[in-house]
């Protein structure tokens, strides 16, 4: 089944992967620019069980990294620069290592290839709780939503996930199940002996924590052309704390 994609402008082909529980949209503003300034163009996937793109049981980076393969071939895409944030930055390791000759430009918002503990269990709990029989406006969501998600950054990323189903009923557009049940596959760390020796360059939040100092060893393992920095004044959502920092170092990179 073929992931769903906005894709904007024309040139070199250049792919953003949003991070869990996001989807394409988060990356319209980044994506405009970097399709308008520059001769790109820009893919922005919904990656499975997210965003428009197919439900599915499975969920791993393996098939993640296959679907963007059957999309680059759909798309005649090759040589592509590929931009993965978080789960999204996973795949696009996973990508990079398994098909390095499809892959000119790899850059990784804001994870490491090492193993993650699962985090998101009070954002999934959270969502687990809308019941969609009783909510009647986005506000009703809101509500439900802000007794269990503190932060409102975080409150209204969740919420872009909402739309409605019909004239009387809302729903989710990810997976609430299958990605609840697979929670443990998104802090996965990348294959043990997998290498991508080409252009490669890791970003990180100052304040998020995500990529911490020792990391740089096992980065450049797997990475060895690895350039490493970090993006001040922002945290793990670096891209859309501090966009204009985020877009010169991809740039510059690129």
């Amino acid at each position: 089944m073929a992931l769903n994609s906005q894709i904007l402008g024309e040139g070199k082909p250049f792919v953003i992967l949003h991070g869990f529980l996001g989807m394409s949209d988060n990356w319209k503003t980044l994506g405009n620019r970097f399709s308008e300034e520059n001769d790109f163009q820009v893919h922005l996937l919904d990656q499975r069980n997210h965003g428009r793109s197919f439900h599915s049981d499975e969920f791993s980076y393996e098939v993640m990294a296959e679907d963007l393969r059957i999309y680059c071939e759909e798309h005649n895409l090759q040589n592509i620069i590929l931009l993965g944030h978080s789960m999204g930055g996973k795949t696009a390791m996973q990508f990079a290592v398994s098909y390095p000759q499809m892959v000119s430009k790899l850059i990784i918002a804001d994870i490491g290839p090492k193993a993650y503990p699962p985090h998101h269990q009070d954002i999934l709990k959270a969502l687990s709780m809308l019941d969609f029989n009783k909510i009647e406006s986005r506000g009703d969501a809101e509500d439900i939503l802000s007794e269990y998600i503190k932060n409102e950054g975080t409150k209204l990323f969740v919420l872009k996930n909402l739309y409605r189903k019909n004239k009387n009923e809302f729903a989710l557009r990810l997976n609430l199940p299958v990605l609840s049940s697979k929670i443990g596959a998104v802090g996965e760390a990348l294959p043990e002996n997998s290498v991508f020796s080409g252009d490669t360059l890791f970003l990180g939040g100052e304040k998020s924590g995500y990529i911490e100092p020792m990391d740089e060893i096992l980065i450049k393992k797997h990475f060895p052309k690895a350039q490493i920095e970090t993006i001040p004044n922002a945290g793990h959502w670096l891209h859309a704390e501090n966009p204009d920092d985020f877009y010169a170092a991809c740039i510059k990179f690129l």
